[in-house]
């Protein structure tokens, strides 16, 4: 890859107008000008606990050692509007940007500037949410299941009958898309499920708790929901409106969320389900792989085939168990609810993948103390279905797509 490079002025040129979560982006230097990596991390939207860790994650990795000493880390939040986002990436393509870590807004709107910034030389890895543009990588868990397992996950719980509540995340994102289309895939097989209502919560405790509230004022005799990151604010909904009565319901991976469904007292009004859902650590992989390409120690992927699956995480009640430490070690899912805030969303640890990472790191941005960059493993990169709008645009489905591979129905359709 050869980097590309910029004088002072003409980066701060490129950046005029442009704004960062503190203001005015600062340029950084490009490779050939000071011998580091030029590598931006590039946020869409960003108001939640999910992407404060998996930002935090990305930085304390650049802070460990020998990236503190060889990367150049520039973050830029963007918003909702995929406009804002396509400007950035121009900006960074413009400054000689070696590679774009980054929670895309949109699958299709972003393609033409990525492909633009490939022919430039600038890597751009994808993280959780995807593009079609195949030059760009794409590494999320999003083929993995979520949509259809946890939806099965309910069906189950509910004995196959019942009105629930679709709380979904960001309007026109892959990811709310894809987890949505799995999900209606195993509920539409059913009759006796009654979607009483469906709305956007942005993945956020607070929205979904107040979007779940209106829900239940219209419909108090829901009997499940199916959720999507910002679960815990179901459950706070519900108590509001009934403390004596939770229902079944699946959602992500909250910490708050887990505590709760292994949580008796909860159980005994009626809470069941499971946690799957999204894992932060996702941001973390992508960018030690770019990182890895970049510097010679693992080939590129050619055109087509840079779709890359990180596993579903999958904890059901009986399956919560409290770490002692700071880190997931010997089976254990779950922190005790006066180590992290309830929202903090438990699946930022991979001993596989990141070894490098603490609590300090998802939760602060700092890197673990003593720690250095681990290879990834050889094996590491596992190849992702193709999912038509969704990773790749002239392409087919397998027909399993949605096929079970987390839980067996226990109610036939």
């Amino acid at each position: 890859m050869t980097s590309k490079s910029k004088t002072g002025s003409a980066i701060l040129a490129a950046f005029v107008g442009t704004t960062m979560l503190a203001g005015a982006m600062t340029p950084a230097d490009a490779k050939t000008a000071d011998g580091k990596w030029l590598i931006y991390l590039s946020l869409s939207y960003s108001g939640n606990s999910w992407q404060s860790e998996a930002a935090n994650i990305v930085k304390a990795l650049a802070k460990t050692a020998p990236y503190n000493e060889t990367v150049e880390l520039v973050e830029v939040i963007s918003g909702t509007d995929p406009q804002a986002q396509i400007s950035d990436y121009e900006s960074m393509i413009a400054a000689g940007a070696d590679g774009v870590v980054s929670f895309p807004i949109s699958s299709t709107a972003l393609n033409r500037v990525v492909r633009r910034g490939c022919q430039e030389g600038t890597l751009f890895f994808m993280y959780d949410a995807t593009v079609t543009e195949q030059c760009a990588y794409n590494v999320s868990y999003i083929t993995s299941g979520f949509g259809e397992n946890s939806a099965q996950a309910l069906v189950n719980e509910l004995g196959g009958k019942g009105k629930i509540f679709l709380s979904r995340g960001v309007p026109g994102n892959s990811v709310d898309e894809r987890h949505t289309n799995g999900a209606m895939h195993i509920f539409n097989q059913y009759p006796g499920i009654e979607i009483a209502a469906e709305y956007y919560s942005y993945w956020d405790d607070r929205t979904t708790q107040q979007e779940t509230a209106k829900a239940l004022a219209a419909h108090p005799d829901v009997d499940g929901i199916w959720a999507q990151a910002g679960e815990y604010g179901a459950i706070q909904a519900l108590l509001q409106a009934n403390p004596d009565r939770l229902v079944p319901m699946t959602g992500e991976n909250s910490n708050g969320f887990r505590l709760a469904l292994a949580n008796p007292d909860y159980q005994a009004k009626g809470l069941a389900g499971v946690s799957a859902g999204s894992p932060p650590a996702q941001s973390g992989f992508a960018f030690k792989l770019m990182m890895e390409i970049l510097e010679g120690k693992r080939e590129p992927l050619a055109e087509g085939e840079r779709n890359i699956q990180y596993p579903l995480p999958w904890v059901p009640a009986d399956a919560v168990k409290l770490c002692e430490g700071d880190a997931f070690e010997n089976g254990c899912n779950a922190f005790p609810e006066d180590k992290v805030p309830s929202s903090f969303v438990t699946e930022v640890f991979n001993p596989e993948l990141l070894p490098e990472l603490s609590l300090a790191s998802a939760l602060d941005g700092q890197p673990t103390e003593g720690a250095t960059i681990q290879a990834l493993p050889a094996d590491a990169v596992q190849k992702a279905p193709d999912a038509p709008g969704i990773n790749c645009r002239q392409c087919e489905a397998p027909e399993d797509i949605y096929a079970l591979t987390k839980i067996e129905p226990t109610v036939q359709p």
